[in-house]
């Protein structure tokens, strides 16, 4: 079975306020094959998500120029619990996955210092859900507001779920505990890294053509050459804490992470094995697959 892919980008994002590298930074990890035909992986570590975002088009360019069909993995949620585009008072005139990508395009700021406004963001679509401090929570002191605070809101009676379909599926399949997409701040935090992250991938997808977003422009199942006669990069997002690493020399363990998954997903595609991992898991209720389509989307698990 020949494979799906020839090149695997795998993005660990971050939401620092500051040019950050090292541990908790973003880092670029890229396995491709090189003039002898051979995988090769490499590992970028930029300063800014500005910077990243310009080095990932450059890779995916250089990838596809040459015919090769590129997956790039990222390490943050492509879309929020259903419900959450209606209850933002967003248009409902295309799918819901899509109006929260827009809102979120043309709404957040960010500079080449990697400041942005992403709590600022938060706090109003707060204000337009339930006009309270919920259901994003989390900033530091200069930010919290009346519609954003430190603390988790009650999602006993919220108008949206504390996490999606995908989330309740690894803390119930997996050793694994991945956090709300609400949370904006503090230890393990990942709600920030979705914020800003959502609007570089729309602006990769809207300048890399032939690419699209799984499983919301995909379709929620098994690929095959077929489903990617006419795409030729794949955006997913993936769950780097699924996959055992063990970072050596001294390696930071982000690094360490974009390598493991470029290389578990390679490894995968090379025994035919990775095409259906785009389609539903075993045991999935069929009544959870429209909302995974059309506004949560899903993990690319292991």
């Amino acid at each position: 079975m020949a494979r799906l892919f020839d090149a695997y980008i795998i993005v660990d994002w971050s939401a620092a306020s500051k040019p950050a590298q090292g541990a908790n930074s973003v880092w670029i990890g890229a396995l491709a094959r090189d003039a002898r035909l051979k995988f090769q992986f490499s590992a970028a570590n930029p300063s800014t998500r500005m910077a990243a975002t310009e080095m990932i088009q450059e890779l995916a360019e250089r990838f596809t120029s040459r015919g090769d069909k590129v997956l790039i993995g990222v390490d943050f949620s492509l879309g929020y619990p259903a419900g959450t585009a209606k209850a933002a008072g967003l248009p409902q005139d295309k799918p819901a996955w899509q109006a929260m990508h827009d809102h979120l395009a043309a709404k957040v700021k960010e500079k080449s210092d990697n400041s942005n406004t992403r709590f600022a963001i938060a706090a109003g679509l707060n204000y337009a859900m339930t006009k309270g401090p919920h259901p994003f929570w989390g900033a530091p002191p200069r930010d919290r507001i009346s519609t954003l605070s430190a603390t988790k809101g009650d999602f006993s009676d919220s108008v949206v779920d504390e996490f999606r379909v995908a989330e309740h599926w690894v803390r119930k399949n997996y050793k694994s505990k991945p956090k709300s997409g609400w949370q904006l701040y503090g230890a393990g935090s990942v709600g920030s890294q979705s914020l800003l992250g959502i609007p570089a991938v729309q602006k990769l997808r809207k300048a890399l053509p032939k690419s699209k977003i799984w499983p919301f422009e995909t379709g929620f199942a098994t690929f095959d050459d077929e489903t990617l006669a006419e795409t030729d990069i794949v955006f997913a997002e993936v769950y780097p804490s699924l996959v055992d690493v063990k970072p050596v020399d001294g390696q930071v363990t982000d690094r360490a992470q974009v390598e493991a998954l470029a290389r578990h997903y390679c490894s995968l595609d090379e025994k035919g094995r990775l095409g259906a991992l785009f389609g539903p898991p075993e045991g999935l209720e069929e009544t959870e697959i429209p909302q995974i389509i059309a506004e949560e989307g899903w993990i690319l698990l292991k």
